[in-house]
């Protein structure tokens, strides 16, 4: 089996967790809406996911919406005390399957509450306040005073254990720190798309997790020809080589790299264990871009 532990470990908070987790976007239906096609299949992957020793699922009630958590709590309640749930919070799903904020205090309240009620928790163990940007697209710059002081007070009430962001820029992690504490940063990352270099160094100096959205591209999945070149020197597929990337990219990155599959998981999670050369690091820096 698969010895994720080779990737090594980082702190998510007051939590150490193993660095290659699992994110549970792609259990809901086609585009994370509604139910999966396979129920019993969506509850296989979750259980692989943990008996394989990953101890850090990232989730959302907004994905199917509802769906995902249900699934989680399922497969896996009550949970190993080892185990870390993150999920997060700032939008809605609409009867359209659209994507819509829901940035509102006593939205985020609701929210808070439905995913306790849906993962079947007292408390959540880190929630994430997912900033919407403009037409649902990268970090836009603009207060979040008013988003993550809600969040914060819930801490303080014991319904959240931690705070994380998602899809925000550097001043606004340094607001949100003025707040309250922050352990991790969601932002969309891959080895294509680097434009959070310097972030990544600066939440590393902190201590602070970064964990990448879309590590494989997202709905986009990553292409280059060096990216294959390499793959087939190295005997491995390009998607494991770009995971085993971002692993070597920096210690506080955190992969919650996706699947609906027990043998995609199986092959995402053995990119823990590849070890990228100075050459092969060398050959893919020229596929990102910022």
């Amino acid at each position: 089996m698969t010895d994720i532990t080779t990737a090594g470990t980082y702190a998510l908070g007051d939590r150490t967790v193993k660095r290659m987790g699992y994110g549970a976007m792609q259990l809901a239906g086609p585009g994370v809406f509604g139910p999966p096609k396979d129920h019993d299949q969506a509850l296989a992957v979750l259980r692989e996911a943990v008996a394989s020793g990953v101890d850090h699922i990232d989730t959302s009630d907004f994905y199917g919406p509802h769906v995902t958590n249900k699934l989680i709590k399922e497969a896996l309640h009550p949970y190993a005390k080892d185990l870390t749930i993150v999920t997060k919070v700032g939008a809605v799903r609409g009867a359209d399957a659209s994507w819509n904020p829901a940035q509102k205090p006593a939205e985020l309240v609701s929210a808070v509450h439905d995913n306790l009620k849906n993962l079947g928790v007292e408390a959540l163990d880190v929630v994430n306040l997912r900033i919407t940007g403009e037409g649902h697209g990268g970090p836009s710059e603009g207060s979040i005073e008013p988003q993550f002081t809600a969040l914060a007070e819930l801490q303080q009430q014991g319904l959240i254990r931690q705070l994380g962001l998602s899809n925000v820029t550097s001043t606004q992690v340094k607001q949100a720190r003025g707040i309250a504490p922050v352990v991790c940063v969601q932002n969309m990352y891959n080895l294509a798309v680097r434009g959070d270099d310097a972030l990544i160094d600066e939440l590393a100096g902190a201590g602070i997790a970064y964990v990448p959205f879309f590590p494989l591209g997202g709905f986009s999945p990553l292409q280059s020809s060096t990216l294959s070149e390499v793959a087939t020197e190295l005997g491995v597929t390009p998607m494991q080589v770009a995971l085993a990337w971002l692993l070597h990219r920096s210690a506080n990155i955190l992969l919650i790299p996706g699947t609906s599959s027990v043998g995609h998981l199986r092959e995402n999670l053995a990119a823990a264990e590849l070890k990228l050369s100075e050459d092969v690091l060398a050959k893919l820096q020229s596929v990102g871009k910022a």
